[in-house]
Parts: C-alpha cells; structure tokens; sequence
C-alpha cells in the first residue's frame, strides 16, 4: 500500500534557518496549517533532542487552522567547518473521533496510516553572510572594465551595482558589529564577576589569617603566664625549707650538748 502524502502544509517546507551567533538561546518558527475537512494530530522529531526544545511538540490542529511551533537551539560552540546534520521530521495522523490519550494513540498508529515532512537545519552565522557580500562587491566592481567598450547606459548600470550592493551590506555589517559588542560586554561583566567573588574570597581568607594570629599570641601569653606563676610557686616552696632547717638547726645543737653534758656527768659520777 502506498505511503500518505503530508496533507499539512509547512511553512517553511524544508529547511529551518538559526542565525548566530550561536552564544544564546536561537527560536525559529515553524507554521503547520490543516487545509483539510478533518482534524490533524501532529508530532515533531529530532535527530538531536538535546540541542531542541520544541514547543509544542505534538498536538491536534482543527479545520483550516494554523498552529506556530518554536524550535529553540540551545547555546553551543559553532565550528564553521562541520555542517549541520540535524533534522527534524513532522509526522501527522487523521485524528480518530475520540482521541483521550496522546501517547496511546500514537503507539496505536498503524505505519501507512502515517503522513510526514522532513526538515533540514541550517546554521547562519553573519560572517559567511559578509563574505557572500564581499564577493558581489568585487565582482561588481570589475564589471565596468569588462564592460567599457559597451554603451554608457549599460555602464551606468553596472556602476550602480557596487553601490546598491554596498548599501544592502551595511546593516548586515552593523548587526555583525552589534552582536560582537553585545558578547563582549557580556564577557567582561564576567570577568567583573568573577574578580569581585575573587576580592571578597581575598578578604575572608585575609580575616581568618589575622584572627589566627590574634588567637597564637594570647596563647602565648598566656603559657609565658603560667610558666611565670609556676616559677615564683618553686621559689616561694624553696624558701620555705630553708627557713624551716635556720629554724630547726639551733634546737638539734641544744640536743647533742644535753647528750654529751650528760654523758660526761654521769661517767664522772659513776
């Protein structure tokens, strides 16, 4: 059985365009319109779910209505010399008459009664869109040589083409210039960030270093005080003894003369 052709019309049919730079949340717009007499169930895919977000992503669009889905890119690196091969598809289904559950009726779907688009990404970035320009400036600027011999009113022409051509690069070159103050003033508040966080981290640690030294010198202090009182403690104990030995020392000489006094007296006696 041959496969449905997509009965919505998207808008824009093939391709879906982000333009950078690349350094912020980029939303395009994709249009889906039912111009059938039945209502259409969608759902949108990715080949890449974590670089989209997609809102909405599935739904149900009535009788000759339009439905915008935004497809959001997320911030990333963009290198010019890797294309992009993200995709989205757009698969849409005859709503049956009683649709409740979304998810069931998706996993219900028989494939040929399936219609779907696919889409390519293409990233822009304003670069690539000044060197398109430079090449027609240049190319325009060359055609008057070519073209001298030929008649004046083709001359004048080709002479206004250079600056017609300018006049389109301008505001393409300002958007250009624009986009690159905008990052730049975005990094330096950054960077005015960071060295404020930096500063305030500086002068904690700068606190914390002079209450450390603050707590070592009452320590010391205080052991050059207890050493102190453990001194004058020795010293006072020290002179203690020795008054008690001056004091004892006259009594212990009465003693041994009242010895030896006795002892002569009784050998004479006796």
């Amino acid at each position: 059985m041959s496969k449905l052709e997509q009965i919505l019309v998207l808008d824009p049919p093939c391709d879906l365009r982000f333009k950078g730079p690349f350094t912020d949340v980029i939303t395009t717009n994709l249009k889906l319109k039912n111009p059938s007499d039945r209502r259409v169930c969608f759902k949108v895919k990715t080949t890449a779910p974590k670089r989209y977000c997609v809102r909405p992503n599935s739904g149900i669009i009535d009788v000759g209505a339009t439905v915008t889905i935004s497809v959001m890119l997320q911030p990333f690196d963009y290198d010019p010399n890797e294309k992009s091969k993200h995709k989205f598809m757009v698969q849409s289904i005859f709503a049956p008459p009683n649709v409740a559950e979304m998810d069931a009726m998706w996993k219900d779907v028989k494939p040929h009664d399936l219609m779907d688009s696919k889409l390519r990404c293409v990233f822009d970035l304003p670069s690539e869109n000044n060197e398109v320009i430079d090449v027609e400036l240049s190319s325009s600027a060359t055609a008057p040589v070519q073209n001298s011999s030929k008649a004046s009113p083709v001359q004048n022409s080709s002479k206004a083409s250079p600056v017609q051509n300018s006049s389109k690069a301008s505001p393409v070159l300002t958007a250009a210039k624009t986009a690159s103050v905008s990052t730049n003033g975005s990094e330096m508040r950054k960077l005015t960030e960071e060295c404020r966080r930096l500063q305030a981290e500086m002068d904690k640690l700068t606190g914390e270093n002079r209450q450390l030294k603050d707590d070592g010198v009452r320590m010391r202090r205080a052991a050059q005080r207890s050493d102190h009182m453990t001194s004058n403690q020795t010293g006072s104990s020290s002179s203690m003894m020795q008054q008690t030995t001056a004091a004892s020392l006259p009594a212990l000489l009465v003693v041994i003369a009242a010895v030896f006094i006795g002892f002569f007296i009784g050998k004479f006696i006796l």
